[in-house]
């Protein structure tokens, strides 16, 4: 049964390309149903790969192959993978930015195909919601980093 919410992410041409991608990658993640366009369409052709049904970390997506368009993805929508260890940022940062990605600031990164993730540690939430000194500790120090990590966090939650 389809759910009543998916997240569509739209791809140039390659949408079952990055559907195996994040399912190799994350925990709870699948490739689900291909679909082929039934005709000619603006960006394709008949019988190409059109949409494609995957997981992600158990949440719903759909990947639209819809060729090239003047809009790209931004900041303005991204994954955010919660971590309990340094190995496990570890991977989903490695995996992402050693695969064609790019990194960006504060355990921001974008993959290859233009989606943006949040790899965040829960030491670093956790003491964001704590709030006061531990909080701007915290924060002082996760505005020096790219991927985060835990060991400068934890310290600075010490003080």
């Amino acid at each position: 049964m389809t759910p009543k919410n998916t997240v569509c992410l739209w791809y140039d041409s390659q949408a079952l390309e990055a559907a195996r991608f994040y399912a190799g990658l994350f925990p709870d993640s699948s490739v689900g149903e291909v679909s082929y366009a039934p005709g000619d369409f603006p960006g394709g052709t008949a019988g190409q790969e059109l949409v494609v049904g995957f997981t992600v970390m158990g949440i719903p997506c759909i990947g639209l192959n819809g060729g090239k368009v003047p809009f790209s993805h931004n900041e303005s929508f991204s994954f955010q993978v919660a971590t309990d260890t340094q190995e496990e940022t570890d991977r989903y940062w490695d995996g992402i930015v050693g695969h064609g990605g790019q990194e960006s600031a504060c355990g921001w990164c974008k993959d290859r195909w233009g989606i943006n993730w949040q790899i965040t540690p829960r030491v670093l939430t956790d003491a964001l919601a704590a709030g006061g000194d531990v909080a701007a500790r915290a924060f002082a120090a996760v505005m020096e980093m790219r991927k985060i990590d835990h060991a400068t966090i934890e310290a600075a939650i010490r003080g």
